[in-house]
């Protein structure tokens, strides 16, 4: 697992040992990212500069491809021991500890947000229906900005479940993961103050 593209394009990527983290291929990495810099409803104006949310992280591959490619900042999210390990050697190994911040915790009960994030990742176990869970917890705690995109992987047969205040905008099937994107609507308001 590497970076694809960007000032650590090439970069080799540690993930912990087991079934316990499943990170996003290369390939759907690639397509994301593809997509992020080509849509009419993203763009490169969109990833230039954001904030990432990357939830559920594992070894950190979105947060640390989306700062690679130039966002400003990443925040990451993520509960297991040895994926948080894996991802702390991994910012390490880019030189981005700046940039990035790690929480240890559950993406579904997040701590109060230190940003509002433009772009947004969850890519959590699949078959467990926590995408609705998750943005529903993060947007009450102030993570979501208003305008965000999220990109959402999800099993292949998985329905996307789209609360209210946010639009589907794309979805995209690789091997066996789902990827939505979802735009949250500009006048979305938090709970958090």
């Amino acid at each position: 697992m590497r970076i694809i593209a960007g000032r650590w394009r090439g970069r080799a990527l540690v993930s912990p040992p087991g079934l316990a983290t499943r990170p996003t291929s290369d390939r759907a990495r690639q397509a994301i990212f593809d997509q992020l810099w080509h849509a009419p409803w993203a763009g490169r104006d969109m990833l230039e500069g954001a904030t990432v949310l990357d939830a559920f992280a594992g070894t950190g591959a979105m947060g640390l491809e989306a700062l690679s490619r130039g966002a400003a900042r990443s925040f990451f999210m993520e509960q297991d021991r040895a994926a948080l390990a894996a991802l702390r050697a991994n910012i390490t190994a880019c030189k981005a500890g700046d940039a990035c911040r790690v929480m240890a915790g559950d993406v579904t009960a997040p701590p109060i947000a230190a940003a509002a994030c433009t772009l947004v990742f969850l890519d959590p176990p699949y078959g467990k229906g926590l995408v609705p869970r998750a943005l529903a917890a993060l947007q009450a705690k102030g993570w979501i900005a208003p305008s965000a995109l999220i990109i959402a992987e999800t099993g292949r047969d998985e329905e996307a479940e789209i609360l209210p205040g946010y639009e589907l905008i794309s979805v995209r099937e690789h091997g066996a993961a789902r990827l939505s994107a979802l735009r949250r609507a500009p006048d979305c308001g938090d709970a958090a103050s």
